[in-house]
């Protein structure tokens, strides 16, 4: 790779690195909004112009696709038994739309396109040895329609979820009736994957059947919103059918920008969101809350220096759940320049507990088949 597009690709990865937090945090200042702000207003496309979840085309990930980024493994880690896997994920990629000419992404934009199967390919994959991974191509919102409370943010992201929405409904009618679903998202995948699981998911008989569903990086609270999804918070690491949140922190965090912006909200009800009530999986344990030691964790995702592979290394970080947030120690290795002000971790909400993941859900789905 020559060095002016290795240059470009840092840039693009460090400008997903500010739009994933952006979209947690919400708290940029003028001069960012300013800069982030997609230019004019939102403009609906035209009715029945979305994606058909028919075709191939519109799938990153799909059983059977040629080059299945969701494939992919660490280096030396061997190949996924493809025709062994007893469960299907749906899994929803985080933001890689990082223009401001418009409000949601085009399907035919290659450059979100390929950012967006890079992080199929290092997420998604943490699944890929017990479920055939399902990954849509959606109209995902802008970036910068994060930065903003209005109108316009609001129909960006309704575009977006209804794209996810309809994806899922695809995917259940392609796969086989009442096997086991792994549901996963980052970031703004994990938003639309907590409004899918209240929509489509709570009270109704797909329930039975997800073996757990990954919320990750995005806040969700134990009191007002994990009773509306349908599933019930993962308190013990052998429980099945219930859900996963973390967010990622190195020492000394910094987390007082995200937790007052999570508060800072009036619910519908009256009052405000706690700290208290945000749930904090600790994917190395399984459990709410609780500590494990570097030792245990299976496997952080290491890139090599052209971003093009990683190779797996276990018992470097270890994690414990304080306040709210995952706040993550140990010899923690160069991951790359994306580590966000605060000590945030977000970008690495995967990589730095893949192989953890891998054995995490492997150890629900028995779980779930008991």
């Amino acid at each position: 790779m020559c060095a002016r597009r290795f240059l470009l690709l840092i840039f693009w990865l460090t400008l997903i690195a500010v739009a994933g937090a952006f979209a947690i945090f919400q708290y940029g200042g003028r001069a960012l909004t300013s800069m982030a702000t997609p230019k004019g207003h939102y403009q609906a496309p035209p009715a029945q112009s979305g994606p058909d979840y028919a075709l191939p085309a519109n799938w990153i990930a799909r059983p059977g696709t040629t080059g299945d980024p969701s494939d992919w493994l660490p280096d030396g880690f061997g190949t996924p038994d493809l025709a062994a896997r007893p469960a299907h994920a749906f899994f929803i990629h985080p933001t890689t739309y990082l223009e401001r000419d418009r409000w949601n992404a085009l399907l035919d934009d290659r450059g979100s396109g390929d950012r967006a199967a890079l992080f199929v390919r290092s997420q998604a994959s943490a699944f890929n040895h017990v479920a055939a991974i399902w990954a849509p191509r959606y109209r995902q919102a802008a970036f910068g329609a994060f930065l903003l409370d209005s109108k316009d943010a609001a129909q960006a992201l309704d575009l977006a979820y209804g794209d996810v929405s309809r994806a899922f409904d695809a995917f259940l009618a392609a796969i086989p009736a009442g096997e086991p679903i792994i549901l996963a998202g980052h970031s703004q995948g994990a938003l639309h994957l907590a409004r899918l699981l209240r929509e489509k998911v709570a009270g109704r008989p797909v329930a039975k059947r997800i073996v757990a569903a990954y919320v990750v990086g995005w806040p969700l609270s134990l009191k007002d919103d994990i009773p509306a999804l349908g599933l019930a918070a993962c308190r013990t690491a052998d429980q099945a059918n219930c859900i996963l949140s973390w967010q990622s922190f190195a020492e000394p965090a910094n987390t007082k920008l995200i937790g007052d912006t999570y508060e800072k909200p009036t619910l519908a009800a009256g009052g405000h969101r706690r700290r208290a009530d945000l749930l904090c999986t600790n994917p190395i344990s399984g459990t709410i809350g609780g500590s494990a030691a570097p030792r245990d964790n299976l496997g952080t995702l290491i890139p090599t220096a052209d971003l093009t592979s990683a190779t797996l290394a276990p018992g470097q970080v270890g994690a414990r759940c304080d306040g709210g947030f995952l706040l993550i120690n140990g010899a923690i290795p160069a991951m790359g320049p994306y580590v966000l002000p605060g000590n945030n971790y977000h970008v690495y909400d995967y990589a730095l507990f893949w192989g953890s993941i891998r054995a995490d859900v492997e150890r629900r789905l028995t779980a779930f088949g008991a």
